[in-house]
Order: C-alpha cells, then sequence, then structure tokens
C-alpha cells in the first residue's frame, strides 16, 4: 500500500462557537425532516422604493437594506404565525406539539465588531419601525465591543447542559462535561480579578446569554457575505426546537416575464431575491407558507408601503 503524502498546514481544535454551532446543527440534521421551497420575487420596484427612502434619510440615521428586507420577512411571518412556531416531538410514543407565539425573536448571525460571527437575538421585532429595528441592530454592535464572547457563550452552553439534564439525557451531558473540560477542546472561563472586572460593566453595556439565547425564528441574510454572488441557497439547517429558517441572498439582474404599458408579456432584465425557505415538515405543510409569500408578493407588488415602516 502506498504512503500517504499529505501535508497538514493546519490544525484548529473547536472553541466554543464552533462547538455550540457544532451541537445544534447535528442535532438539526439528525432529528428533523426539512422541506425547502426557494421563492424568487421580482424586487425591482421595492429596490427603486428603497433607494428613494435611503436619499430622503440621508441626514438621518442610516436604514440598511437589510433592515427592511427583514421588516419584509416579519410582516410575511405575521400573515403565516405557524412559521414562528417552536415544536416538541416524542418519536418513541408519537407524540407531539406545536407551540406559536405572537413575539417574533430573531435568531439572526451576525459579523460583530471584531470579525467573529455569533447568532444573535433579536427580541419583539414584530412591531418595530425600521427606526427602531436600526436602532436595536446598532446597539447590540455598541454592546458587543465590550463583551467577552467566551463568556457569554460558557453561559449558554451550561444552559443548554442543565436543560439536556433536566430532560434525563444524562449520556449526552456527561460528553458535554467532559468535551469541555479536558485536552485541547477544553474551555475556559474568567477567573479572578478578569471575572470581577467583566462582570462589573452593566448589562447594558454587553451582551449576555439573553442576547444570544434561542429565538422563535431564525433570518440569515447570506447576501450581506458576498454582494457579488451568482446563485441561491437552496437549503439551510433549521435549530431545534425552531420550526422554520429564512436566509436571502444578494438580489441579483435576471431575465423576467413582466407585463408592459400595453398590457402585453414582455422579457425584461429584472432585480431577483432568492428567499430560502425551509420548514419541519412534522409541524407545517407548504400550504402553511403561502400566506407568508402571498403577502410578500403584496409587499414588492406596491413597495410604496415601506415608506409608512
Amino acid at each position: 500500500m502506498a504512503s500517504s503524502n499529505k501535508h497538514i498546514t493546519n490544525e484548529i481544535h473547536f472553541n466554543i462557537q464552533r462547538k455550540i454551532v457544532g451541537n445544534m446543527t447535528t442535532e438539526s440534521w439528525q432529528n428533523i425532516p426539512h422541506a425547502v421551497y426557494v421563492y424568487e420575487p421580482d424586487v425591482t420596484d421595492f429596490m427603486a422604493e428603497y433607494a428613494a427612502l435611503k436619499a430622503e434619510r440621508a441626514d438621518e440615521q442610516k436604514i440598511t437594506l437589510n433592515t427592511v428586507i427583514m421588516k419584509a420577512l416579519v410582516e410575511g411571518l405575521k400573515a403565516a404565525p405557524i412559521m414562528n412556531s417552536h415544536i416538541e416531538f416524542d418519536r418513541r410514543l408519537v407524540r407531539g406539539k406545536i407551540t406559536t407565539y405572537s413575539n417574533i425573536d430573531i435568531s439572526m448571525p451576525t459579523v460583530l465588531p471584531n470579525g467573529e460571527m455569533m447568532t444573535i437575538n433579536l427580541h419583539n421585532f414584530e412591531n418595530k419601525n425600521l427606526k427602531e429595528m436600526t436602532n436595536y441592530v446598532n446597539d447590540v454592535h455598541r454592546r458587543a465591543k465590550q463583551t467577552n464572547l467566551t463568556e457569554v457563550m460558557i453561559n449558554v452552553s451550561l444552559d443548554n447542559t442543565f436543560t439536556a439534564l433536566r430532560h434525563g439525557k444524562l449520556i449526552q451531558t456527561a460528553g458535554r462535561l467532559l468535551g469541555s473540560l479536558t485536552g485541547h477542546y477544553k474551555i475556559s472561563p474568567l477567573r479572578g480579578k478578569a471575572k470581577k472586572e467583566y462582570y462589573s460593566i452593566p448589562e447594558t453595556d454587553r451582551l449576555t446569554k439573553h442576547d444570544i439565547e434561542q429565538g422563535t425564528v431564525t433570518i440569515s441574510n447570506l447576501g450581506s457575505v458576498y454582494r457579488e454572488q451568482r446563485g441561491f441557497n437552496p437549503l439551510l439547517e433549521i435549530i431545534p426546537p425552531q420550526v422554520c429558517v429564512l436566509s436571502f441572498g444578494a438580489a441579483q439582474e435576471k431575465p423576467a416575464v413582466v407585463t408592459n404599458k400595453s398590457g402585453e408579456k414582455d422579457i425584461a432584465i429584472c432585480q431577483i431575491l432568492p428567499i430560502c425557505i425551509a420548514f419541519d415538515h412534522r409541524a407545517m405543510d407548504f400550504a402553511d407558507i403561502v400566506p407568508f409569500m402571498r403577502k410578500l408578493d403584496e409587499i414588492f407588488a406596491d413597495p410604496s408601503v415601506i415608506k409608512n415602516w
């Protein structure tokens, strides 16, 4: 047998962030039957309306495209409330429960000022206007500058571990503790003076586990990662116990069928926004996401509504 000529260039052991991501995504793919639809609305007029709104508010606080699209998605979720739910399911007994929430708490993967990625829980976005949403996100970035992300994620991980213990998952709990406290994968929380100094920072000036705890639904802006992308995201994992995840890419110019001023069908270059809708098939069927898409169709057909947001 020929000897291997592999040359290792780097070796990185999982930090607390990758541990949490690895655990949650593995649980997702092992336990959730994903159903997916890629929705591709024409947002040409919507983008023009956003550009006008941005110009009108040039002297005020900047409203980002991310915020405007997120607001549209929130309006869609309000039209299809089951998408904003959590699920409990016992496969052995074939018993399940779906809990739908009036508050829309958005789990959004966010690049923080130090370049690290963290999923932030944007609480109570169901009735916030564009200015309030913008202020909330800006405040998250402000507080992140004084946050020890490892410390926050350790607190969340401990909560998850104790929750697993309360549900009788003894082997899983023991494995988590062993993996976090030993060897190359050991996670070290703050101690002594460093811990005292860090926790002396008011919670209003740093992120806490409340900011990264599980939301009611996940929305991921993949378009902001690479705006020049030419494609769409066909699938994203649902984070339990949520029943839905939404992701949107960058708006892209594509040929589309439109109705011209004469009322005839024509081909035009339009801006198409790819939106991936992944849902837990135990909790929902395709018909359940139709009201969500109908609401977005309504917004994109008459985007002047964003002036009232």
